[in-house]
């Protein structure tokens, strides 16, 4: 390897080799290539410049064209800024009327639930003033037939139409109770029905009482015999079915006459029994119930009830 070196040396010897001059020669030759380089990368830029400028107008234009876009953009920002602020106030205007809203729907709800209640009343009301009618018209017809009530229990009271009837029925009514009375004690009684008499007060009232004369003056009905009595209901009660019987248009065909007799004397008996027989063609039958022997055996068929161990028997003799 020694000797391949120094052969080496020798030819470069030889040759006049010159490692400075190499050394110059070879850097000025890599600027060389360095400019070359430059060259080519000029000889392209000069190629693209053409584009570059191309380029370059276009991006002029194109911010010539943004900033007018950025203007106007700059322009309606500002623009929708102002509108941005009238929306704020209509925003605050719109919230303030949507709770004035909400207000005024609980307002409405509330008097929707009053005018709900008033309706309510008022049908309520009106349902009322019907009833309020009805019984209106109810009470004038109701009132109507009371006064039609208060004139017939006047008329039909004590000192009406009744009174009047008493007034035209007591003539008749004592005459033929006096007739059977007088028969009954030979003349020596006789009554008078009294329907007024005069009130302390002044004025009179109305009554019905009965008032007999006989040999002692005139009395009082209370005052006298069970005996007496009996002989005055027996005159009036004869007195006023047969008052009645032709005053209905009919003829009274039946007489009970029952008990009594025991309170009157010997001749008072014989007197009812005169009295009896002297009107006995005014009926068809007259039916006398007595327990007194004598006065039985004063008629002509008797109907005997007898008690037996074995019940009542009937018998007509």
């Amino acid at each position: 390897m020694r000797e391949a070196l120094a052969a080496l040396d020798a030819e470069a010897t030889a040759l006049g080799y010159d490692k400075g001059a190499h050394d110059a020669t070879r850097r000025t030759l890599d600027d060389y290539r360095q400019y070359e380089r430059l060259k080519v990368r000029l000889e392209s830029a000069l190629e693209q410049l053409p584009k570059f400028e191309q380029s370059r107008a276009n991006a002029e234009a194109r911010r010539d064209r943004l900033a007018t876009n950025i203007a106007a953009l700059a322009a309606e920002i500002e623009q929708i800024d102002i509108q941005l602020a009238g929306l704020e106030e209509r925003a605050r205007e719109y919230a303030e009327r949507e709770a004035e809203r909400r207000i005024q729907d609980n307002v409405r709800i509330q008097a929707t639930g009053r005018l709900a209640k008033i309706e309510q009343q008022l049908d309520t009301l009106d349902s009322r003033l019907e009833r309020r009618a009805y019984l209106d018209e109810k009470l004038a017809a109701d009132q109507h037939e009371m006064g039609l009530y208060a004139e017939l229990r006047t008329a039909f009271g004590r000192n009406g139409v009744p009174a009047m009837i008493i007034e035209s029925a007591i003539p008749e009514l004592e005459e033929l109770a006096n007739d059977l009375l007088r028969r009954m004690t030979e003349g020596r009684m006789a009554l008078r029905l009294i329907t007024q008499k005069d009130k302390v007060t002044g004025g009179v009232i109305e009554t019905l009482d009965i008032e007999i004369a006989d040999e002692l003056g005139t009395r009082s009905y209370e005052t006298f015999s069970g005996g007496e009595a009996f002989r005055i209901n027996f005159a009036l009660r004869v007195a006023l079915s047969k008052l009645l019987a032709r005053r209905a248009g009919a003829q009274l065909r039946t007489l009970f006459i029952d008990e009594g007799f025991g309170t009157q004397d010997e001749s008072g008996r014989a007197r009812l029994v005169e009295a009896i027989n002297a009107i006995q063609h005014e009926f068809d039958l007259i039916l006398v119930i007595t327990h007194i022997d004598d006065l039985r055996d004063s008629f002509p068929v008797h109907i005997v009830v007898d008690k037996t161990p074995t019940g009542s028997r009937i018998s007509i003799r």
